[in-house]
């Protein structure tokens, strides 16, 4: 089909020229729906190729952006002053958008089922606000069908569009890994996929705009929705495995850590490590497909064995602290306990779904309340969901136990004279448990010390 031209205010223009090309050119807008560990850096990343609408429900949350602040700490605060990203909280201002990015959250209940809220929420809010010529993309991690079933039917009866129609969707999961500052949007192979081909082509083309290293084009939305959620069940099941290889090795007075550093030199030794497995995806999606699979009759074996294991690491951990403790003579009921780092994971803000407070918990459970330091930790946000006060560097001292639990940078520094510093002087073993076996085992395995790793 030949294109009719024609001038308008001396330009020349195209009167088929498809959304990607009204992008590029800044005829049209993208919107980002969801501006958080995800989304935010997605929103920076197309804001340097085309006009972006950067929209979250947070008013504190976008004020910060506004005034050039980054809470979540993956881009940085200069970054965030120079971006072009419009942010607002306003959701009528997604009308100007005619390619839409849903990223938000998708965590679980307390019963480990899928709480679908965030994304039906924020399809309400694209859907009331959604107009024709549009092309929606989800991000967040669902089960297959989601988008189709659950998502689809909400924009069209918020919007009274016709989906195929008046407007088509996609999805393309999210690979962003949080505290990462190698493996990036850009960095990572972009999965993408739609309805149809030709929107299919629109998503790939979008996409290729800010992922270096190009995109996967997948054959469905249900395939690209079922291959991220087996991304991180599969390594949720090798974690699970180190996780029970150090509860074994324990048992044989053997250390884990030296175990897989002598395996890990055979070329196809898949180099994973024991952990607490926290955060939005690790710990959260194998649900979502485990959820799915027991509504069409089927009981997971493997995935389900592999989170029970890895739900109890917390209480080990605390179980194993509570033995160390007896074995130096050290009374358990109001030990004074150190725990350093709350996050799910290092060098990240975020403790949304953290395992450590597990391990706080369960300690309560033998009449101690630790001391809890994090200095890269989202403090406003741990008292709000953990009720949890955070203390300084300069509050750990005269500790019975410290428990290094996430390999925070400012940790890795620690040397021996700090650490000893930490504890009363009256103690002729210090308990030490270093989770993560950031610090130099040979250096503690004195008789001034009991030190623990998973």
């Amino acid at each position: 089909m030949k294109y009719r031209r024609y001038y308008q205010t001396g330009k020349v223009r195209d009167e088929k020229m498809g959304l990607y090309e009204k992008l590029v050119s800044g005829e049209e807008k993208l919107s980002l729906v969801g501006l958080g560990y995800v989304g935010m850096p997605i929103a920076v990343a197309f804001a340097k190729k085309i006009k972006v609408v950067g929209f979250d429900l947070n008013e504190q949350k976008i004020g910060l952006y506004q005034n050039g602040i980054d809470p979540t700490n993956e881009v940085g605060n200069e970054v965030i002053r120079n971006t072009k990203v419009d942010f607002t909280a306003d959701p009528s201002r997604l009308k100007e958008a005619k390619f839409h990015i849903v990223a938000v959250p998708t965590p679980v209940n307390d019963d480990h089922t899928p709480d679908l809220s965030p994304v039906e929420g924020a399809s309400r809010i694209l859907g009331q606000n959604l107009t024709k010529g549009s092309v929606v993309v989800f991000e967040s991690t669902v089960y297959p069908g989601v988008t189709e079933d659950i998502c689809v039917p909400i924009l069209e009866k918020e919007s009274g569009l016709k989906c195929g129609v008046d407007f088509k969707i996609g999805y393309s999961p999210e690979r962003i890994n949080p505290g990462d500052k190698v493996h990036r949007l850009e960095t990572i192979t972009k999965i993408v996929s739609g309805m149809d081909e030709e929107t299919l082509d629109v998503i790939a083309k979008v996409y290729e705009l800010v992922v270096e290293v190009g995109v996967y084009r997948a054959e469905s939305i249900k395939v690209a929705e079922a291959a991220k959620v087996i991304e991180n069940s599969q390594r949720d099941i090798n974690i699970a495995f180190m996780n029970e290889l150090s509860i074994i090795f324990h048992k044989m007075n053997i250390d884990t850590k030296s175990v897989l550093e002598a395996a890990g030199t055979k070329w196809n030794f898949l180099k994973f490590m024991p952990g607490l497995v926290g955060g939005h995806c690790i710990g959260v999606d194998p649900y979502y497909l485990t959820y799915k699979a027991e509504e069409l009759g089927y009981h997971s074996q493997i995935i389900l064995s592999g989170r029970r294991i890895n739900d109890d690491m917390g209480k080990y951990v605390a179980e194993s602290l509570v033995k160390d403790l007896i074995k130096s003579d050290i009374p358990v009921k109001k030990a004074k306990v150190a725990i350093l780092g709350f996050t799910f994971k290092e060098n990240c803000p975020d403790t949304r779904n953290t395992k450590v407070i597990d391990i706080y918990k369960e300690l309560g459970e033998y009449g101690i309340t630790p001391l809890v330091v994090d200095p890269a930790a989202d403090a406003e946000e741990a008292k709000r969901l953990y009720g949890i006060d955070f203390q300084t560097m300069d509050d750990v001292k005269d500790m019975d136990a410290v428990i290094i639990a996430v390999a925070h940078e400012q940790f890795l520094s620690l040397s021996r004279e700090e650490i000893d510093g930490f504890y009363h002087p009256k103690h002729k073993q210090k308990v030490l448990m270093d989770l993560k076996g950031i610090l130099d085992r040979k250096t503690y395995l004195t008789e001034g010390y009991r030190y623990w790793r998973l």
